[in-house]
Order: C-alpha cells, then sequence, then structure tokens
C-alpha cells in the first residue's frame, strides 16, 4: 500500500488533523466510515480527496444488482459497494459519496471533465477506451448474452439477428451494442439504441424490438425482478473485464486502487459486496481477477 498511518501527534498539526478526522468518523449516520486520519503523497488524488472529505462517484442508476436507484433514493449494487470499499480506503466516510448517474456513452467525458473522481459502473476494459481514460482492475468479468421474454423460442443466440427480420436493443456507446452489431444483416433496421437498459426492457415489453443484449449479470438483474416474464437466450458470446475508470495519466491512484482490489479479495469485503448484491440473482463469481497494472 501507498498509505500509512499518521503519527498520533507528532506535531500541533497532525493532531489538528487527527481530530478533523475523527470529526469526518463521527459523521457517518451508520458508522460505516473510513477512518479519515490517512496520511498520502503530496500532490496525489487520494490526498486531494482524503483533504476535502467529500467525492464523486460516477455509476449507473438503472442495472439491478450493479446500480439500482431505488426507494432510497441513492443507488444500490456491487458496483456501489465496490466504490464504498475504495472511499474507504481513502479515509473518507462513505456518507461522503456522491453518486453520480453515468450512463454508458459519457462514462469517458464525465472522467476527462472532472465531473467525477473515478467511475464504477459494469464499465467494460478496452483499447479504445484506454485512448481517454485509464483502468484499475478489473474487479469482475461478466459476458454478453440476450434476453428475450419467457415464452420466446425463437432466439437462442446472436446468429438469430442474422437472418434480418428480429431487432435487438442495447445502450449507446456501450460495448455490448458494438458487439452485436457483427451479428445483423442490417444495423440500421434491427439495431435500436437508447440511453437506459430500462428504456429497452419497455421495448421489448412493447414489442418494439425481440431482445435485449448486454452482460449476462446485468440482464439476470432484470430476470430475477420480474420472475416468470423473461429467460436468457443460449450462452454468453463474449468476455467483458469490469474496470474502474480513472484519469488517463493518474498512475498513482489506478495503483492505489489496484492495491485496494487485492486488499478486498484477500479479507473478503470483495466477497461480501457481491453476496449482499448480485450475488443474489443466481450471477456467479468465480475466482478473484488478476488486476491489470500496466
Amino acid at each position: 500500500m501507498r498509505f500509512t498511518r499518521v503519527a498520533a501527534a507528532a506535531t500541533a498539526a497532525a493532531l489538528t488533523f487527527a481530530l478533523t478526522a475523527c470529526a469526518g468518523e463521527d459523521a457517518g449516520s451508520s458508522g460505516d466510515t473510513g477512518g479519515a486520519a490517512k496520511s498520502f503523497a503530496a500532490g496525489s488524488t487520494m490526498e486531494r480527496l482524503n483533504k476535502a472529505q467529500s467525492v464523486k462517484v460516477g455509476t449507473k442508476f438503472d442495472q439491478p444488482g450493479f446500480g439500482l436507484k431505488g426507494l432510497s433514493g441513492k443507488p444500490e449494487g456491487f458496483d456501489v459497494e465496490v466504490a464504498k470499499i475504495i472511499v474507504k480506503e481513502l479515509g473518507i466516510p462513505t456518507d461522503k459519496i456522491e453518486f453520480v448517474e453515468t450512463t454508458s456513452k459519457v462514462r469517458e467525458d464525465a472522467i476527462v471533465n472532472n465531473n467525477v473522481d473515478f467511475i464504477v459502473a459494469t464499465y467494460t476494459i478496452n483499447d479504445k477506451r484506454k485512448e481517454r481514460v485509464a483502468f484499475a482492475g478489473p474487479y469482475y468479468e461478466a459476458g454478453q448474452n440476450i434476453l428475450v421474454k419467457a415464452d420466446d423460442t425463437t432466439i437462442t443466440g446472436p446468429d438469430a439477428f442474422k437472418a434480418g427480420d428480429k431487432k435487438v436493443c442495447s445502450v449507446t456507446g456501450s460495448t455490448p451494442a458494438e458487439n452485436i452489431k457483427t451479428y445483423v444483416k442490417d444495423v440500421a433496421a434491427q439495431v435500436v439504441l437508447f440511453d437506459t437498459y430500462d428504456k429497452c426492457i419497455s421495448a421489448l415489453d412493447g414489442g418494439q424490438v425481440n431482445a435485449v443484449t448486454t452482460d449476462n449479470v446485468i440482464l439476470l438483474g432484470y430476470i430475477a425482478k420480474n420472475e416468470g416474464k423473461y429467460k436468457l437466450a443460449g450462452d454468453n458470446f463474449t468476455k467483458e473485464p469490469y474496470g474502474i475508470g480513472v484519469k488517463l495519466d493518474d498512475k498513482d491512484f489506478r495503483t492505489f486502487i489496484n492495491d485496494t482490489l487485492e486488499k478486498a479479495y484477500a479479507d473478503g469485503s470483495w466477497k461480501k459486496a457481491w453476496d449482499d448484491t448480485a450475488g443474489k440473482f443466481g450471477a456467479e463469481l468465480g475466482t478473484a481477477p488478476a488486476v491489470n497494472r500496466y
């Protein structure tokens, strides 16, 4: 780890910092705090956020099990819990997180334009995105699949779209939207794109499309929330490593997050985050993926 505990009272300044940290801990509504008394390299993102005692995290608001805005008015899910693990390691109480809805098409812009400090939002790591942002992780590997109505027997995998008579919905700017284009006969006529998956589900319900495609764990969330209404059509046909998006040149912050992920793998908090969220929908967690320290 790149951080150490601050000495209890080495100087008056250190004592002042420690008291401020304690005040920050007391502010937590549920005792779920980060223990703010930590020190980081001068000028680092970690130091800036720790001193501010606040952080903006980009995530999804429409994905059951990963990032879904619930009755509490706050997003809930595996991505949210992973973000909280990172924030606690920064020494910031988790009630000081501002979650910012970050749809697929705006994720890179949100980082580049400083709208968020980092993003945890079912964010597949790929080379094109790495031209604009950097990734810590991966912290999970999903796979693309297809969701259809429970009584649909005509779609059993992506090859079903090659005939050109079926429409499929996905989200603008997402990896699944690009992947499915290679399986359809006519992209303009068959691929329908919205900004959220909720709109795709509504289009499926209304008969405007025949299927919805994205990562299996997201689709399993919709299936679990609507028992007997939908099913998966076939097996996963891609591998989607989820990463945590940060500034392109912020190697130190990326290293800090990777260190934090490895700590979470070892101490069980990563698995608990899964079991409490997406794990309830029947998806497999698998073994902890090796972080990529590029």
